[in-house]
């Protein structure tokens, strides 16, 4: 679809376990509407890379092999979500991760010193892509990528024309450590035992969207679209 860079889009934040899709409907959502991705993982990388205070707490913390706390990663958040680009509205990847950053993402964006830098509409647009299990596993386990040019396939739904071999340029297709059965199931589990609370706190304030996940990416797209129109109208 073409791009709809006149649309005031405002706060997304995308929730679901690993395998539901996310970061394809992130990735259709930024070229729409001409905004950016808010990526924690980032946003670490980069305030380490550059020696910021932020970033050399958060090295430290990251070197013992400790979670970062929740300070230094919504002051790393708040600067960001500050700067130009996300003046009509960003995608957070990554965040909020718990109810207790989720609260605070709220507290942020009703901060009336914070009005000059945030989107028209600052309560985020929450969408949740709920996907059964068994297809979550069979997402996961099948997922192979292209280590030359980084093209996914999946062997149970886009598998390549030749078993294992890259369509484009013939190299043989990996699987990734976190793809791994072994992997995976932990990683569930986690999401349900972290991540899940988030999306109850925002059922609990009225905002979650539900969004069906198991059915063809596309499908899921044109709904999500759909969801962000009609929020803005």
């Amino acid at each position: 679809m073409a791009q709809e860079t006149s649309r005031d889009v405002g706060p997304v934040v995308l929730l679901g376990p690993p395998g539901a899709g996310k970061g394809t409907q992130a990735k259709r959502i930024m070229e729409r509407y001409d905004i950016p991705q808010v990526s924690t993982g980032d946003l670490l990388r980069e305030n380490a890379a550059q020696g910021t205070n932020l970033g050399l707490a958060a090295k430290a913390i990251m070197a013992r092999g400790e979670l970062v706390p929740d300070d230094v990663v919504c002051g790393m958040v708040r600067e960001r979500l500050s700067r130009p680009d996300c003046k009509r509205g960003y995608i957070l990847d990554g965040f909020p991760r718990t109810a207790a950053q989720a609260g605070w993402l709220d507290a942020l964006l009703d901060d009336k010193l914070f009005d000059n830098s945030r989107p028209t509409r600052a309560w985020p647009i929450v969408i949740c892509l709920d996907v059964d299990y068994n297809q979550l596993l069979l997402r996961l386990t099948g997922r192979r990528s292209c280590p030359t040019c980084g093209r996914i396939y999946n062997v149970h739904f886009q598998p390549p024309r030749v078993d294992e071999l890259c369509d484009l340029d013939g190299t043989k297709l990996v699987t990734r450590n976190d793809d791994r059965l072994e992997v995976i199931q932990p990683r569930l589990t986690a999401y349900q035992e972290q991540t899940r609370p988030v999306a109850e706190y925002y059922q609990r304030t009225g905002r979650l969207i539900t969004v069906n996940g198991d059915r063809p990416m596309d499908e899921i797209t044109a709904e999500v679209y759909r969801i962000l129109e009609d929020h803005h109208a």
